[in-house]
């Protein structure tokens, strides 16, 4: 079996350096150096305090939790305005419209007024549809939020 370039120097040289270095120790003598305690340096750091999870931070009402929940309500808010501010607009441009054209106002489909379909076959479904995505909407804001507080727990 061939050994390596160096052969096994390197060994009997980290031996024998640390015979060296326990002097007679190595021989039985009675003169063993004292054992020295090893710290890490942080030892004398001072200690962060444990983290709360997010969920207690909410529960506790701390001002973080308060940060969290402000932000929610907040999303919330926004999402509502949007969704009130369309419908409002979309609302009130219906009556607009058929008071500035009096003629789309006067046409009859059958027995029935064109103003009254509009309002009772666009209208409804309208509403329909979007409170059905102002529900989806809000929901994927309060489920982002409760990924939030898992995710930080």
């Amino acid at each position: 079996m061939t050994q390596p370039p160096g052969g096994d120097n390197g060994r009997r040289r980290r031996v024998e350096g640390l015979r060296a270095s326990l002097g007679d120790a190595s021989r039985g003598s009675r003169d063993v150096p004292r054992r020295v305690r090893v710290t890490s340096p942080r030892s004398q750091a001072r200690r962060r305090p444990p983290q709360r999870p997010l969920r207690t931070e909410i529960g506790q009402q701390t001002e973080l939790g308060e940060v969290y929940v402000t932000s929610l309500m907040r999303a919330q808010l926004r999402l509502s305005l949007v969704v009130a501010g369309g419908v409002g607009v979309a609302v009130g441009v219906l009556p607009a419209f058929l008071v500035l054209m009096p003629t789309l106002a006067e046409l009859r489909v059958g027995p029935v007024p064109l103003s009254w379909l509009l309002v009772g076959a666009m209208l409804y479904p309208f509403l329909l549809l979007v409170a059905r995505s102002y529900t989806w909407a809000s929901e994927r804001v309060e489920r982002d939020f409760g990924d939030l507080v898992e995710s930080e727990s």
